[in-house]
């Protein structure tokens, strides 16, 4: 079987600067249920910032490929090799796959949690100097390995989406799931107005809310929540109290019967419990970042509230996002979450945009010349 030895990459060496477009090794052969892809599409996620700034960091992680919203054309593959629903895959299929898991730890066999794996390969825990090198998005050809969890992608779902779903629209679902859904004609409160938050806002308005707030900044970004079902929208940068005042105001003194955390600020978790109603329910997804200030536990115990965490997502929230889309398509303006696909060799100016909140989600395809 004849495929690419190596892949032109932006690869990650320094936090904070630019990218390093360089050529990196595929390996000679496929493992068994291993897939090679061709890059068709990357959007980049919020996580790609911080791990790019260095906000969000590990040791040994660098040189690292960023990109793990990516979606890629099958160019070699084994015989028999199915998706993780069991349809058969095949060499010019379009598919889109979850993080490998190990299958063997106490979350993989006792918790039965993806999420939950002690050896959770992310594209971005791999390093671009070891093999197998490129799996991550930033890539003109990336190695999608065994256990990854893979799904052939319908038609009817352009490229962009379908790498959204990959991460950011899984997310959220997820975090939907986690808080036992949107009670129809509740008050649902969502903390960040980036891509995440955005996109939690059409699934808390299609799920029934009754009111909607989205709390977030710049300003350019709370008019377009309106687009995505916000009624009302509270600009954080006029402070936490002004914030938590004000959504006091709007759900007439009772605060949010949700409360989803999509923006990680260190005053957030105060501001969430602050904002909730007796008995609200709080979902903790972006605080990933700097560290928390100290929670009003007297607070939490006096409204009798429910903290949950969220963490990313697996293969089936995955599946269900690509449902959620296909369902939606035309209930939401989706493509306004996406900036103009740019080349490899621009992805790293994008991402620098992206800090600057001059973009929501970057679009890179590594076939534009």
């Amino acid at each position: 079987m004849d495929f690419p030895s190596s892949t032109r990459a932006a690869v990650l060496s320094t936090h904070g600067a630019a990218l390093d477009l360089t050529d990196l090794p595929l390996p000679a052969k496929l493992e068994p249920g291993a897939v090679l892809v061709r890059i068709v599409c990357t959007t980049l996620c919020g996580t790609d910032i911080e791990l790019w700034s260095g906000k969000m960091t590990f040791p040994g992680m660098l040189p690292m490929v960023l990109g793990h919203e990516m979606v890629g054309e099958i160019v070699a593959i084994d015989e028999d090799t199915r998706d993780a629903l069991g349809r058969q895959l095949a060499i010019g299929d379009r598919i889109g796959w979850s993080e490998s898991t190990c299958g063997a730890c106490h979350g993989c066999t006792v918790l039965r949690e993806p999420v939950a794996c002690s050896d959770r390969g992310y594209g971005f825990r791999q390093r671009a100097d070891v093999p197998p090198y490129a799996t991550a998005g930033l890539c003109e050809y990336a190695y999608v390995v065994p256990k990854a969890a893979t799904l052939l992608l319908p038609d009817t779902i352009p490229d962009t989406w379908a790498a959204m779903a990959g991460c950011a629209a899984k997310t959220v679902l997820r975090a939907f799931s986690r808080a036992g859904g949107v009670r129809p004609g509740s008050r649902v409160v969502v903390q960040g107005s980036g891509a995440l938050g955005l996109f939690a806002t059409a699934v808390a308005y299609l799920g029934g809310a009754g009111t909607v707030i989205t709390v977030g900044a710049p300003q350019a970004r709370l008019s377009l929540a309106h687009e995505f079902g916000a009624q009302e929208t509270v600009d954080i940068a006029q402070g936490s109290e002004a914030a938590v005042a004000r959504v006091q105001e709007l759900t007439h003194g009772h605060g949010a019967d949700l409360v989803l955390d999509f923006a990680g600020a260190p005053t957030v978790g105060q501001e969430a419990v602050a904002m909730a109603a007796q008995r609200g329910r709080i979902v903790v997804v972006g605080s990933t970042g700097p560290v928390a200030e100290p929670l009003a536990l007297g607070t939490v115990m006096g409204k009798e509230l429910t903290i949950v965490g969220s963490l990313n997502g697996d293969i089936a929230d995955y599946h269900e996002a690509i449902g959620f889309f296909t369902s939606f398509s035309d209930r939401m303006p989706w493509d306004r979450l996406f900036g103009t696909p740019v080349r490899l060799s621009q992805a790293g100016a994008r991402i620098a945009a992206m800090s600057r909140h001059e973009e929501i989600k970057a679009v890179i395809d590594p076939r534009l010349a």
